[in-house]
C-alpha cells in the first residue's frame, strides 16, 4: 500500500461521487432551466408585471417614499435636552430620566425621517418636563414648611 491517499474506487453509500470540477448540479437539472434565460447583465430580473419606473417617475411607495413617513411638517422640533438635565438633577430625577431619554428621541426620529414620531417624543419630553419641575417646587414648599413649622 502506498503512502499517499487514494480515493475510494466506489460512490460513497446513498450519493454519487461530486462531477469534475467540484460541487453538485443544481437539484432537478442544470442551470439555466429549459425554456429559461440567464439574468440580463447588469443583475437581477425586471420586476414582475412590467419594467422598471423611469429614473425620478412615480415610486410605488407614492409621494412619502419607502418609510411611509411623508414630508417634514415644519421646522424640527426642540428636543429641550438641557432642560430635561436641569429638571433630573434639582426638580425630580425619576421624571427627569424619562425627560432625557424622550428628548434623546426627537433627533433620532427627525433624522431618520418618522417626523410624526420625532413631534410626539418633543410634545412628551415637554409634558414630563412641566410635571418635573411642578412637582419639584411643589415638594420643595412642602419641605420648607414642615422644616420651618418644626422649629
Amino acid at each position: 500500500m502506498s503512502d499517499q491517499w487514494q480515493p475510494p474506487e466506489s460512490p460513497p453509500p446513498g450519493g454519487a461521487f461530486p462531477p469534475p470540477g467540484g460541487g453538485y448540479p443544481p437539484p432537478g437539472g442544470s442551470y439555466p432551466p429549459p425554456g429559461g434565460s440567464y439574468p440580463p447583465p447588469g443583475g437581477g430580473y425586471p420586476p414582475p408585471g412590467g419594467s422598471y419606473p423611469p429614473p425620478g417617475g412615480s415610486s410605488p411607495w407614492g409621494a412619502a417614499g419607502p418609510g411611509g413617513f411623508g414630508a417634514p411638517p415644519g421646522p424640527k422640533p426642540s428636543n429641550n435636552l438641557v432642560w430635561a438635565i436641569l429638571a433630573t438633577l434639582f426638580c425630580c430625577l425619576p421624571l427627569g430620566i424619562a425627560a432625557i431619554v424622550f428628548s434623546t428621541q426627537v433627533d433620532s426620529k427627525w433624522n431618520a425621517g418618522d417626523y410624526e414620531g420625532a413631534l410626539k417624543a418633543a410634545k412628551t419630553t415637554k409634558t414630563l418636563l412641566i410635571v418635573s419641575v411642578v412637582g419639584g417646587v411643589i415638594v420643595g414648599i412642602l419641605y420648607f414648611l414642615l422644616v420651618a413649622s418644626s422649629t
